[in-house]
């Protein structure tokens, strides 16, 4: 079972909220200024940009935190962080292909998970200044102001969904039963149906931990459900960093989000 101190929590994310803001001010000057495009062995493109807010959160976070761990998708991963009670996740930008493609649903997504679950959240789209934040026991915030899952349904769902899963045609089934919303970051998409902007979002396909982390506490903290595919919960800071699937719902969507996927599972 976690417990911490509300107040260490709140000077905590007071000190990731200023360096966020200052890793935001650095992606937007980036973006428009130029920036550098390589692809990792899989493909999945690294900019300038994700390597610059990967150094002012490593560089500003361990040093003020020594004694947290730290896992990002940008830094090679060092064994020593299963050993930590207290961990950094990590995604410097989420959607980098929607930053490369000046698509304003990039985001940055940072995470501090205790004993395996996350107990400080933010999500931070820095073209749309929309600073999503959360602490475990005391709600979702989006700027300051108190958000809440959608607590109604209404005669269609609006499920936000990925932009190439789209593109590749795996929605066309579900888009006859809901309204199907593109977007690109999975961190992001979880802070929109934290906010009530959706009903839900979804994927099954493999997920890493830094790209979920800190939109579940979101989803959970704005009233949420959230798990696997199969209704598993997750523990983050594992060895092998890679869940199965995510599924972010509001509370009242959740038994007709899973009929829908049980139904795209068989």
């Amino acid at each position: 079972m976690t417990s911490f101190n509300f107040t260490d929590a709140e000077h905590i994310l007071e000190f990731l909220s200023k360096t966020l803001q200052k890793a935001s001010d650095a992606l937007i000057d980036i973006s428009r200024s130029g920036f550098e495009e390589s692809f990792k062995e899989n493909d999945d493109p690294v900019t300038t940009g994700d390597l610059t807010v990967n150094t002012i959160l490593r560089e500003e976070l361990t040093s003020k935190f020594p004694d947290i761990g730290w896992l990002s998708e940008e830094t090679r991963d060092n064994p020593e962080r299963l050993n930590k009670k207290r961990v950094w996740i990590v995604d410097p930008i989420d959607g980098t292909r929607e930053f490369v493609e000046a698509i304003p649903e990039y985001t940055i997504s940072v995470a501090l998970v205790e004993d395996g679950q996350p107990i400080i959240g933010a999500v931070v789209n820095p073209q749309r200044k929309e600073f999503f934040t959360a602490i475990k026991g005391k709600g979702a915030y989006l700027n300051g102001e108190l958000i809440h899952v959608k607590e109604e349904l209404e005669d269609k769902l609006e499920i936000v969904a990925s932009r190439s899963e789209i593109k590749r045609g795996e929605w066309e089934n579900l888009a006859k039963q809901a309204k199907i919303i593109p977007s690109g970051s999975i961190a992001y998409k979880l802070a929109l149906v934290a906010a009530g902007k959706a009903d839900a979002t979804f994927s099954l396909i493999p997920k890493h931990e830094w790209d979920i982390a800190a939109g579940c506490l979101l989803v959970e903290e704005a009233g949420g459900l959230i798990s696997d595919k199969f209704h598993q919960s997750y523990i983050f800071n594992r060895k092998n960093t890679l869940v199965n699937s995510i599924v972010g719902t509001s509370e009242v969507s959740n038994k007709t989000i899973f009929e829908m996927i049980e139904k795209e599972m068989k």
